[in-house]
């Protein structure tokens, strides 16, 4: 085992493993990043948990094994993804400020070795942390409350009659930045779970999907996370929580213990997600090099 637990268990102040993102905190253990380790050997594998195995057959991002960096004060672990021009990011787990310059001088490293175009820090941070930046990591318990279906204009899109249907593809190149045309490529190839969609005057203006239920790394059933998105013309009048709580719905319905997010925070998901009470894990803040 290449770990060392008592090492590594201080200073993960947020449940985050690289190539996977974030976890439960019951499934974080050494384990999974072992786990990490052990993909990079095998390529561009999937280990059986990973969430974006819905979305390829082969791993985009994976372990830089011989860059990792483990020490009883931190741990700083390297991966990298060929998309694009290539990624390397350097995830830092550390409380001291100085792990930052550190990861970033040997992400510079990295990238130069690799050929990648571009070089990152990942560090998380507790829930604590004051004036937070970058994403948050959320946690929706549905052990904790019940999720009753909020009624309102929503229904998975294969349910709107034919000519609202059709209206989901514009809604879709609209909202091309929040990952809708993406989600709407999947949806025609049909390699993917049912979506939502919120509909206003026979046009649909907002959408969640797509909704699957797959186990964790200890078999527990999560609610995977979704692509979520409502035109700017048709927000204000609470579309985005009425789909958000219908999907919420629908994971509780069959069987899912919990959903992880991550939200930019001080954004419209963020805001919504904290205004619906779910737990804040704590944060990811990612610096260019």
């Amino acid at each position: 085992m290449f770990f060392r637990w008592e090492w590594l268990r201080p200073v993960l102040t947020a449940p985050i493993v690289p190539t996977l993102g974030p976890v439960h905190p019951h499934v974080l253990t050494v384990d999974l990043f072992e786990d990490t380790l052990r993909a990079a050997v095998t390529g561009r594998s999937f280990l059986p948990y990973d969430k974006d195995r819905r979305w390829s057959g082969e791993k985009d991002e994976t372990v830089l094994r011989h860059g990792v960096v483990h020490r009883p004060d931190r741990t700083l672990v390297p991966t990298l993804s060929r998309r694009g021009r290539g990624v390397v990011k350097m995830f830092a787990y550390g409380h001291h400020d100085g792990v930052v310059d550190e990861a970033a001088g040997l992400a510079a490293q990295l990238a130069a070795v690799h050929g990648a175009a571009d070089a990152r820090v990942v560090r998380p941070l507790g829930p604590e942390t004051g004036s937070p930046r970058g994403t948050r990591v959320q946690l929706q318990d549905f052990a904790a409350r019940a999720c009753p279906d909020p009624g309102g204009p929503v229904r998975p899109v294969a349910a709107w009659p034919a000519a609202v249907r059709e209206t989901f593809a514009s809604f879709a190149t609209a909202m091309a930045a929040d990952g809708l045309a993406f989600l709407h490529r999947r949806m025609r190839e049909g390699r993917c779970g049912p979506v939502l969609a919120a509909a206003v005057e026979d046009r649909i203006v907002g959408a969640i999907g797509p909704l699957e239920v797959r186990p964790d790394a200890i078999g527990c059933p999560q609610l995977l996370p979704q692509y979520f998105g409502v035109l700017p013309e048709a927000r204000g009048q609470g579309l985005g929580r009425v789909l958000w709580r219908a999907a919420m719905h629908w994971g509780q319905s069959r069987g899912a213990a919990y959903q992880l997010l991550q939200t930019e925070v001080g954004g419209p998901s963020d805001l919504l997600c904290r205004s619906e009470g779910l737990a804040s894990l704590g944060f990811s803040r990612t610096t260019r090099v």
